[in-house]
């Protein structure tokens, strides 16, 4: 069947509710566009908070074919989705690999959303307490027996820096986690059921691994207003903070940097999250 490729900007879920904007509401617009017979089905899309590749299918046999393809791809401890970001930040090392268990955990009144408003929750900004109660926290040296119950995801994700200038980094990133599909977090009021299953998402295999595992690099993404709390300065000097130590608020820039970005301080909770979906390999 025919494949499309298109670009997605952040902030478009690929699922929503009726009457909402999301790529899934967008599908028969652009299949009339085009002159297309068939429906289109989304074969992979980066989550609603990253831009990147979006790959399209008008042939369904052709659509759980490469479904299966990453799903396998992954379970060999392959990489098949490139991602590329641009980070608050140079990291120390010019390549490695990011370990660590990732899980979800409830944070008290100042929870993350994201969780939530990826299967069409009420939560509507990052830091919102409304409708979720859960955020993607680090496990450094997670047991074999929370492992084992899945309370635990063993996830890593290998990196390069392609570049950096002024205290900023293009960062190349290749996520993996031990296992596929990924548990997900406890089902929550605000859930919607998919309209599509399974879940087309080429987000990492964990919600969130990305952020988070920048986050320990010390170096978080620009416009990460969920995780980028957790990186605390002294001096100049960048430190980790736990998350029940750093409640989510509107990621901090200075000066210098916010003045080559063209933003005002007020302006900033704007800024979207710098992950892209750069590639995917295809069999």
């Amino acid at each position: 069947g025919a494949l499309l490729a298109l670009s997605k900007p952040p902030g478009l879920p690929i699922l929503g509710r009726p009457g909402d904007l999301s790529l899934d509401a967008l599908l028969p617009a652009l299949r009339r566009r085009l002159g297309l017979a068939a429906e289109l089905h989304v074969v992979k899309a980066p989550a609603r908070e990253y831009s990147g590749l979006v790959l399209l299918s008008s042939c369904y046999h052709t659509t759980k074919k490469l479904q299966q393809f990453f799903t396998n791809a992954r379970l060999r401890g392959q990489y098949p989705a490139t991602y590329r970001a641009v980070t608050a930040g140079v990291p120390a090392e010019v390549e490695g690999e990011i370990r660590t268990g990732l899980c979800w955990q409830q944070h008290g009144d100042r929870a993350m959303v994201r969780g939530c408003r990826r299967s069409g929750g009420t939560g509507g900004t990052p830091g919102s307490t409304e409708g979720c109660a859960l955020q993607v926290v680090p496990v450094l040296a997670p047991g074999r027996h929370s492992l084992a119950r899945k309370d635990v995801k063993s996830t890593l994700t290998r990196y390069r820096v392609l570049g950096a200038v002024g205290g900023c980094a293009l960062l190349q990133l290749q996520p993996r986690t031990g296992e596929w599909p990924p548990t997900p977090p406890p089902p929550q009021p605000c859930f919607l059921t998919p309209a599509i299953s399974p879940s087309p998402s080429s987000s990492p295999a964990f919600p969130e691994q990305l952020q988070v595992h920048l986050t320990l690099l010390l170096c978080p993404a620009l416009g990460d207003h969920e995780h980028s709390s957790r990186v605390g300065t002294v001096l100049g000097v960048p430190f980790l903070l736990t998350p029940k130590t750093a409640p989510t608020r509107t990621q901090v820039l200075d000066e210098e940097l916010l003045s080559r970005l063209g933003l005002s301080p007020w302006r900033l909770r704007h800024l979207p999250l710098h992950i892209h979906l750069q590639e995917l390999v295809l069999p």
